[in-house]
């Protein structure tokens, strides 16, 4: 069994050997930009560890693992023209650094060669790989959208909220469990345990991003905390701050949440006392275990030895316990 760190030495040596011999190279210089910014490539590394419960070499299914994460690219790529942002993973975004037209173009071919990659699977075992991949695509889509129309509206439910989560970032990492343990012949009952392990993974990887956002150390999160209070985003946080505020505490997060000119440093302090006032940090590190608790459940469940799933539970710790 390969460590979690070895694999991810294996995915990013492939990502730093990537040949790109197309014309025209404007084409295709935008992609391998974005994909050179790095990031935690978890999604390829859980396609791996997947792979690597049964079979024990995962170096032989590194391209579909790749295709995964230049989809995820992809999308991101996609989302910073949406959000109009300006920076990503601290360099500047394709849409700045070229413009829109560059990034929509090259992030169409990003897809192209997403499912390009994706397809260098055994020919048994395409249908089934293609069908989960095209069908996590499309969720993923209507998780964006989702997260879109909740910018207008101010009654957004904290399961709607987690059920756009769970679509726009778990179902990425549950496809990349689920096809890795395909690949490897598991049987259809371990694969479909694999894929709720990783379902359960993004949705505490997504609150956990939620809680850094506010509660982070600027230094080690890699940009200023509280981006999602600025800019009023319908977080897990802010849902259940209105759910537990008092009259006066709804009328404050109201006076914020409305603002149109404001001190940012000073937006952000107010609706931080706020969650502290109402217990909304401990409530969302309740649910973040109450999910890692339920991924690590079923992956108990996983009819393989103990100390082969050893791996793939240290690697779900990091995510849990990281800092940024």
């Amino acid at each position: 069994m390969l460590t979690s760190n070895e694999i991810m030495q294996m995915v990013n040596h492939c990502f730093d050997h990537l040949s790109y011999d197309r014309q025209p190279a404007s084409l295709y210089e935008p992609i391998q930009y974005v994909l050179s910014l790095g990031g935690k490539r978890m999604r390829p590394v859980l396609m791996l560890m997947g792979y690597n419960l049964w079979r024990e070499q995962p170096a032989d299914i590194l391209m579909p693992a790749i295709g995964l994460e230049t989809y995820h690219n992809f999308t991101l790529l996609h989302d910073d023209l949406m959000d109009n942002a300006d920076v990503r993973r601290g360099q500047q975004t394709v849409h700045r650094r070229w413009d829109a037209n560059k990034a929509i173009l090259s992030g169409d071919t990003m897809l192209v060669l997403a499912f390009q990659r994706m397809q260098q699977v055994p020919a048994d075992k395409m249908p089934a790989v293609m069908e989960v991949f095209t069908q996590t695509a499309l969720e993923i889509d209507e998780g964006q959208e989702m997260d879109v129309a909740f910018e207008t509206r101010s009654d957004v439910t904290e399961a709607e909220y987690i059920e756009m989560i769970r679509l726009k970032t778990s179902v990425l990492l549950a496809c990349a469990l689920k096809i890795g343990a395909l690949l490897a012949g598991a049987p259809l009952d371990d694969v479909e345990r694999l894929y709720r392990v990783g379902e359960h993974i993004g949705l505490a990887f997504q609150l956990q991003d939620d809680l850094l956002d506010v509660y982070g150390d600027p230094k080690v999160f890699g940009k200023a905390i509280g981006g999602d209070i600025t800019s009023n985003k319908k977080t897990y946080m802010l849902i259940n701050a209105f759910n537990r505020a008092n009259a006066a505490q709804r009328q404050e997060l109201e006076r914020w949440v409305g603002a149109k000119d404001f001190d940012r440093q000073e937006k952000v302090a107010a609706v931080t006392r706020l969650y502290d006032e109402l217990g909304i940090r401990q409530l969302c590190e309740d649910k973040i275990n109450g999910y890692f608790d339920m991924a690590s459940q079923t992956l108990a469940e996983v009819s393989v030895p103990d100390e082969r799933k050893e791996q793939l539970l240290n690697y779900m710790n990091q995510l849990l316990h990281r800092d940024k």
